[in-house]
Protein backbone atom coordinates (compact mmCIF):
# COMPACT_ATOMS: atom_id res chain seq x y z
CA UNK A 1 0.00 0.00 0.00
CA UNK A 2 1.21 3.50 -0.86
CA UNK A 3 1.44 5.51 2.36
CA UNK A 4 2.89 9.00 2.15
CA UNK A 5 3.65 11.60 4.80
CA UNK A 6 0.68 13.87 3.93
CA UNK A 7 -1.69 10.95 4.57
CA UNK A 8 -0.05 10.18 7.91
CA UNK A 9 -0.24 13.86 8.84
CA UNK A 10 -3.97 13.97 8.12
CA UNK A 11 -4.60 10.77 10.05
CA UNK A 12 -2.71 12.00 13.11
CA UNK A 13 -4.21 15.49 13.06
CA UNK A 14 -7.73 14.19 12.53
CA UNK A 15 -7.69 11.55 15.28
CA UNK A 16 -5.17 12.94 17.75
CA UNK A 17 -5.33 16.74 17.55
CA UNK A 18 -3.17 17.02 20.68
CA UNK A 19 -0.23 16.05 18.47
CA UNK A 20 -1.11 18.17 15.44
CA UNK A 21 1.69 20.62 16.16
CA UNK A 22 4.44 18.02 16.36
CA UNK A 23 6.78 17.59 13.39
CA UNK A 24 6.41 14.37 11.40
CA UNK A 25 9.43 12.75 9.74
CA UNK A 26 9.60 9.58 7.65
CA UNK A 27 11.90 6.87 9.03
CA UNK A 28 13.72 5.32 6.09
CA UNK A 29 14.67 2.55 5.76
CA UNK A 30 12.01 0.88 7.90
CA UNK A 31 10.85 -2.70 8.01
CA UNK A 32 8.91 -4.49 5.30
CA UNK A 33 5.67 -4.56 7.33
CA UNK A 34 5.17 -0.93 8.35
CA UNK A 35 5.72 2.63 7.23
CA UNK A 36 7.15 4.46 10.23
CA UNK A 37 7.21 8.18 10.98
CA UNK A 38 8.75 9.87 13.96
CA UNK A 39 6.28 12.23 15.60
CA UNK A 40 8.07 14.90 17.56
CA UNK A 41 10.90 13.57 19.69
CA UNK A 42 8.96 11.10 21.82
CA UNK A 43 6.55 9.24 19.53
CA UNK A 44 6.50 6.95 16.50
CA UNK A 45 3.59 6.38 14.10
CA UNK A 46 3.42 2.92 12.48
CA UNK A 47 1.07 2.10 9.61
CA UNK A 48 0.87 -1.46 8.22
CA UNK A 49 1.84 -1.80 4.56
CA UNK A 50 -0.07 -5.04 3.95
CA UNK A 51 -2.72 -7.34 5.39
CA UNK A 52 -0.16 -9.55 7.12
CA UNK A 53 0.58 -6.82 9.66
CA UNK A 54 -2.86 -5.37 10.31
CA UNK A 55 -3.37 -6.88 13.77
CA UNK A 56 -0.12 -5.72 15.30
CA UNK A 57 -1.33 -2.38 16.68
CA UNK A 58 -4.13 -3.97 18.68
CA UNK A 59 -2.06 -7.00 19.78
CA UNK A 60 0.70 -4.78 21.13
CA UNK A 61 -1.74 -2.39 22.81
CA UNK A 62 -3.54 -5.26 24.53
CA UNK A 63 -0.57 -7.31 25.72
CA UNK A 64 2.70 -5.39 25.91
CA UNK A 65 1.72 -3.26 28.93
CA UNK A 66 1.11 -6.53 30.82
CA UNK A 67 4.31 -8.26 29.71
CA UNK A 68 6.80 -5.37 29.68
CA UNK A 69 7.34 -5.03 33.45
CA UNK A 70 8.58 -8.62 33.59
CA UNK A 71 11.01 -8.49 30.65
CA UNK A 72 14.71 -7.59 30.88
CA UNK A 73 14.81 -5.62 27.61
CA UNK A 74 12.78 -2.63 26.48
CA UNK A 75 9.75 -3.32 24.29
CA UNK A 76 7.39 -0.96 22.45
CA UNK A 77 5.19 1.21 24.65
CA UNK A 78 1.79 1.67 22.99
CA UNK A 79 0.29 5.14 23.38
CA UNK A 80 -2.72 5.06 21.06
CA UNK A 81 -4.36 3.00 18.31
CA UNK A 82 -5.61 4.89 15.27
CA UNK A 83 -8.66 3.86 13.30
CA UNK A 84 -9.12 3.38 9.54
CA UNK A 85 -9.88 6.68 7.83
CA UNK A 86 -9.24 8.80 4.72
CA UNK A 87 -9.06 5.71 2.53
CA UNK A 88 -6.53 3.97 4.77
CA UNK A 89 -8.22 0.65 5.68
CA UNK A 90 -6.49 -0.65 8.84
CA UNK A 91 -5.76 0.16 12.45
CA UNK A 92 -2.42 1.83 13.11
CA UNK A 93 -0.27 2.58 16.14
CA UNK A 94 1.31 5.44 18.00
CA UNK A 95 4.09 4.21 20.27
CA UNK A 96 6.82 5.76 22.34
CA UNK A 97 9.96 6.30 20.28
CA UNK A 98 12.62 3.68 21.08
CA UNK A 99 16.16 4.90 20.54
CA UNK A 100 18.69 2.59 18.93
CA UNK A 101 19.94 1.05 15.72
CA UNK A 102 18.65 -2.13 14.12
CA UNK A 103 20.95 -4.98 15.13
CA UNK A 104 23.42 -6.52 12.69
CA UNK A 105 25.58 -9.61 12.88
CA UNK A 106 28.35 -7.43 14.31
CA UNK A 107 26.66 -7.63 17.74
CA UNK A 108 26.85 -11.44 17.75
CA UNK A 109 28.73 -12.49 20.88
CA UNK A 110 28.43 -14.68 23.95
CA UNK A 111 27.24 -11.60 25.86
CA UNK A 112 24.48 -11.05 23.31
CA UNK A 113 23.47 -14.71 23.55
CA UNK A 114 23.19 -14.31 27.33
CA UNK A 115 20.99 -11.22 26.94
CA UNK A 116 18.70 -12.88 24.41
CA UNK A 117 18.53 -16.09 26.42
CA UNK A 118 17.53 -14.11 29.49
CA UNK A 119 14.82 -12.32 27.49
CA UNK A 120 13.32 -15.52 26.08
CA UNK A 121 13.53 -17.24 29.44
CA UNK A 122 11.67 -14.39 31.13
CA UNK A 123 9.04 -14.36 28.38
CA UNK A 124 8.51 -18.11 28.56
CA UNK A 125 8.13 -18.06 32.35
CA UNK A 126 5.24 -15.58 32.30
CA UNK A 127 1.82 -17.01 33.16
CA UNK A 128 -0.24 -18.05 30.16
CA UNK A 129 -3.68 -16.39 30.06
CA UNK A 130 -6.91 -18.24 29.43
CA UNK A 131 -7.41 -16.29 26.20
CA UNK A 132 -4.01 -15.55 24.65
CA UNK A 133 -3.57 -13.84 21.28
CA UNK A 134 -4.05 -15.91 18.15
CA UNK A 135 -0.91 -17.81 17.15
CA UNK A 136 -1.40 -17.66 13.38
CA UNK A 137 -0.27 -20.45 11.10
CA UNK A 138 1.90 -23.28 12.36
CA UNK A 139 4.57 -25.12 10.40
CA UNK A 140 2.13 -27.56 8.83
CA UNK A 141 -0.08 -24.71 7.56
CA UNK A 142 2.98 -23.27 5.80
CA UNK A 143 3.73 -26.47 3.90
CA UNK A 144 2.28 -25.55 0.50
CA UNK A 145 3.81 -22.06 0.50
CA UNK A 146 7.20 -23.34 1.63
CA UNK A 147 7.32 -26.10 -0.98
CA UNK A 148 6.38 -23.55 -3.66
CA UNK A 149 9.19 -21.28 -2.44
CA UNK A 150 11.67 -24.18 -2.52
CA UNK A 151 10.70 -24.87 -6.12
CA UNK A 152 11.17 -21.23 -7.07
CA UNK A 153 14.68 -20.94 -5.57
CA UNK A 154 16.00 -24.33 -6.74
CA UNK A 155 18.43 -22.59 -9.07
CA UNK A 156 19.90 -20.57 -6.20
CA UNK A 157 19.92 -23.08 -3.32
CA UNK A 158 20.10 -26.85 -3.08
CA UNK A 159 16.45 -27.76 -3.55
CA UNK A 160 16.89 -31.35 -2.38
CA UNK A 161 18.57 -30.21 0.83
CA UNK A 162 15.86 -27.60 1.46
CA UNK A 163 13.15 -30.20 0.95
CA UNK A 164 14.85 -32.71 3.23
CA UNK A 165 15.17 -30.17 6.06
CA UNK A 166 11.60 -29.03 5.63
CA UNK A 167 10.22 -32.55 5.73
CA UNK A 168 12.35 -33.38 8.78
CA UNK A 169 11.03 -30.27 10.57
CA UNK A 170 7.42 -31.18 9.74
CA UNK A 171 7.88 -34.72 11.04
CA UNK A 172 9.70 -33.72 14.25
CA UNK A 173 7.82 -34.51 17.47
CA UNK A 174 5.49 -31.69 18.51
CA UNK A 175 5.96 -29.54 21.60
CA UNK A 176 4.76 -31.80 24.38
CA UNK A 177 5.06 -29.47 27.34
CA UNK A 178 2.71 -26.73 28.58
CA UNK A 179 2.42 -23.82 26.12
CA UNK A 180 4.62 -20.79 26.68
CA UNK A 181 4.72 -17.24 25.40
CA UNK A 182 6.68 -16.59 22.21
CA UNK A 183 7.57 -13.40 20.36
CA UNK A 184 6.72 -15.00 17.02
CA UNK A 185 9.07 -13.04 14.75
CA UNK A 186 12.28 -13.11 16.73
CA UNK A 187 15.05 -12.21 14.28
CA UNK A 188 17.85 -9.70 13.90
CA UNK A 189 15.69 -7.02 12.29
CA UNK A 190 13.50 -6.88 15.40
CA UNK A 191 16.35 -6.08 17.78
CA UNK A 192 17.59 -2.59 18.59
CA UNK A 193 21.06 -1.84 19.89
CA UNK A 194 22.65 1.09 21.71
CA UNK A 195 26.43 1.32 21.84
CA UNK A 196 26.76 -2.14 20.30
CA UNK A 197 24.63 -3.79 22.98
CA UNK A 198 21.11 -5.18 22.51
CA UNK A 199 18.69 -2.76 24.17
CA UNK A 200 15.17 -3.54 22.90
CA UNK A 201 12.97 -6.09 21.16
CA UNK A 202 10.33 -4.71 18.79
CA UNK A 203 7.53 -5.86 16.45
CA UNK A 204 5.35 -8.15 18.53
CA UNK A 205 2.72 -8.72 15.86
CA UNK A 206 3.37 -12.46 16.00
CA UNK A 207 3.05 -12.64 19.80
CA UNK A 208 1.35 -15.79 20.96
CA UNK A 209 1.34 -18.84 23.20
CA UNK A 210 2.37 -22.37 22.27
CA UNK A 211 5.56 -23.92 20.87
CA UNK A 212 8.64 -21.72 21.50
CA UNK A 213 10.49 -23.21 18.51
CA UNK A 214 9.58 -20.29 16.27
CA UNK A 215 11.66 -17.95 18.46
CA UNK A 216 14.78 -19.98 17.63
CA UNK A 217 14.85 -18.10 14.34
CA UNK A 218 17.23 -15.66 16.02
CA UNK A 219 19.91 -18.36 16.09
CA UNK A 220 19.90 -18.52 12.30
CA UNK A 221 19.64 -14.79 11.53
CA UNK A 222 22.14 -13.33 14.01
CA UNK A 223 24.50 -16.00 15.28
CA UNK A 224 27.59 -17.85 14.12
CA UNK A 225 27.80 -21.63 14.59
CA UNK A 226 29.74 -21.14 17.84
CA UNK A 227 27.33 -18.69 19.47
CA UNK A 228 24.37 -20.64 18.06
CA UNK A 229 25.55 -23.64 20.08
CA UNK A 230 25.84 -21.50 23.21
CA UNK A 231 22.34 -20.13 22.60
CA UNK A 232 20.91 -23.63 22.33
CA UNK A 233 22.68 -24.76 25.50
CA UNK A 234 21.59 -21.64 27.38
CA UNK A 235 17.94 -22.31 26.58
CA UNK A 236 18.23 -26.09 27.04
CA UNK A 237 16.65 -26.82 23.65
CA UNK A 238 16.01 -30.49 22.85
CA UNK A 239 16.63 -32.03 19.42
CA UNK A 240 12.99 -31.95 18.27
CA UNK A 241 12.47 -28.30 19.23
CA UNK A 242 15.75 -27.31 17.56
CA UNK A 243 14.69 -29.09 14.38
CA UNK A 244 11.32 -27.31 14.38
CA UNK A 245 13.19 -24.06 14.95
CA UNK A 246 15.29 -24.73 11.86
CA UNK A 247 12.04 -25.30 10.00
CA UNK A 248 10.69 -21.94 11.14
CA UNK A 249 13.91 -20.21 10.10
CA UNK A 250 13.81 -21.92 6.71
CA UNK A 251 10.16 -21.09 6.02
CA UNK A 252 10.55 -17.45 7.05
CA UNK A 253 13.80 -17.03 5.16
CA UNK A 254 12.37 -18.50 1.96
CA UNK A 255 9.24 -16.37 2.24
CA UNK A 256 11.25 -13.17 2.61
CA UNK A 257 13.75 -14.16 -0.09
CA UNK A 258 10.99 -14.82 -2.63
CA UNK A 259 9.13 -11.62 -1.76
CA UNK A 260 11.96 -9.11 -1.55
CA UNK A 261 15.33 -10.41 -2.77
CA UNK A 262 14.86 -9.22 -6.34
CA UNK A 263 14.19 -5.65 -5.21
CA UNK A 264 16.53 -5.50 -2.20
CA UNK A 265 20.13 -6.71 -2.20
CA UNK A 266 20.18 -6.14 1.57
CA UNK A 267 17.29 -8.55 2.14
CA UNK A 268 18.79 -11.00 -0.35
CA UNK A 269 21.97 -11.09 1.70
CA UNK A 270 20.20 -11.47 5.03
CA UNK A 271 17.85 -14.19 3.89
CA UNK A 272 20.58 -16.12 2.06
CA UNK A 273 22.51 -16.20 5.32
CA UNK A 274 19.39 -17.33 7.19
CA UNK A 275 18.57 -20.13 4.75
CA UNK A 276 22.18 -21.33 4.68
CA UNK A 277 22.41 -21.30 8.48
CA UNK A 278 19.15 -23.24 8.80
CA UNK A 279 20.51 -25.89 6.45
CA UNK A 280 23.74 -26.12 8.43
CA UNK A 281 21.85 -26.54 11.69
Amino acid sequence: MEIDTPLVRRLVDGQFPQWAGLPLRLVDPAGSDHVIHRLGDELAVRLPRHEGAINQARVEAAWLPRLAPHLPLAVPVPVAVGEPALGYPWSWAVNRWLAGEVATVEVDSVDTVAILGEFLGALQRLPVPARPPSVGRGLAERDADTRAAIASVAGVFDGAALTALWEDALSAPAWGRPPVWFHGDFHTGNLLTVGGRVSAVIDFGGLGVGDPARDLMMAFTLMSPATRAVFRETLGVDDATWLRGRGWALAAGLNAYCAYAVSSPRIAGHTTRQITAALAG
